[in-house]
């Protein structure tokens, strides 16, 4: 069974490079697209949802490349907004050694920061099953983070159920200021992501249960905890699941936290219990950690069932 998923936020264009080294000597740079919230709305399509992305992008030949991308990969754009002021932004990976990377990012007063209430399909988001908001569109400007609460409104009227991924960027503001609108927000979710740092953030403190477990006395019905490598942990009233990671050769980490979440909100919108939603999501983290680019590993339905499993403990 298929899930209706709106997401909004930024969406860029990201350029990277082909070869190891300082960003001055690099002659060549694949061109591709990145955001988060259009990562996992990709992910959600290729699994088989229908996966709205609302945002901004520049009137310009970079925001037709955005798009396109969207548009083949079967996410649906009817809302978004061409932007005749500020260029689609950009971001530069940076291959200085094989294992140190780096990301640049020209996205000041860009389309993303302009998004505001007005950009937001209320009824949209109150006919979807869920909808996706993430920490980066709060950060990227007052009204950005206007635009962010007003279509978390519309979907605690509708009923639709409130996903966040709490996403910290230090480079875009402080860790207090972070903090203030964060746990502002948080208790209006029904299901919150977050790194263990970034629950720290919120507050939390201790091993990764026990910060899942603050987190969730913020008011969400259920919080994942993501551990990298290490895998990641799920906390409701009722349950506390512990995942591994699947061993893989990490060919590109940048986009495994979107993949993860991804196929998590996919299991959730098929009515999956907790087991089955941490395992897709670490399924697909796994297959996408193992390919270049941000969302490109993403896998179908079809390949996601030929994905090796493992199963987790879960405590009651």
């Amino acid at each position: 069974m298929s899930g209706r998923l709106v997401t909004l936020g930024e969406a860029l264009v990201l350029l990277a490079p082909t070869t190891v080294g300082r960003l001055r000597h690099v002659t060549t740079l694949a061109v591709r697209t990145g955001g988060a919230e259009a990562s996992v709305a990709i992910g959600l399509s290729r699994l088989g949802d229908e996966a709205e992305w609302v945002g901004r992008l520049g009137a310009d030949e970079l925001g037709d490349l955005v798009l396109s991308r969207l548009r083949a990969e079967g996410v649906g754009t009817r809302h978004v907004v061409r932007d005749p002021v500020a260029p689609t932004s950009l971001m530069i990976r940076e291959q200085r050694t094989a294992d140190v990377s780096a990301v640049h990012y020209y996205r000041h007063g860009g389309p993303g920061s302009r998004l505001s209430p007005a950009d937001v399909p209320e009824d949209v988001v109150r006919r979807a099953d869920a909808l996706h908001v993430t920490g980066i569109t709060t950060a990227l400007s007052p009204s950005a983070r206007a635009a962010v609460h007003a279509a978390v409104d519309a979907a605690r009227s509708g009923g639709t159920v409130v996903s966040l991924d709490v996403n910290h960027r230090s480079r875009l503001w402080s860790d207090d200021a972070a903090a203030e609108v964060l746990r502002d927000l948080v208790p209006r979710c029904d299901l919150v992501f977050a790194g263990e740092d970034e629950a720290a953030l919120l507050g939390a403190a201790g091993d990764a249960r026990a910060r899942a477990r603050a987190v969730l006395d913020l008011g969400p019905r259920e919080v994942v905890v993501k551990r990298g490598a290490r895998g990641a942990t799920a906390v409701t009233a009722d349950e506390v699941l512990d995942r591994p990671a699947l061993a893989v050769t990490a060919v590109d980490v940048v986009g495994a936290g979107d993949a993860f979440v991804a196929g998590y909100l996919h299991a959730l919108l098929a009515g999956a219990p907790l087991t089955e939603r941490l395992d897709t999501g670490t399924r697909c983290a796994a297959v996408v950690v193992a390919t270049p680019g941000d969302w490109e590993g993403a896998p179908s339905a079809a390949e996601l069932e030929s994905l090796p499993r493992e199963s987790g403990t879960v405590l009651r």
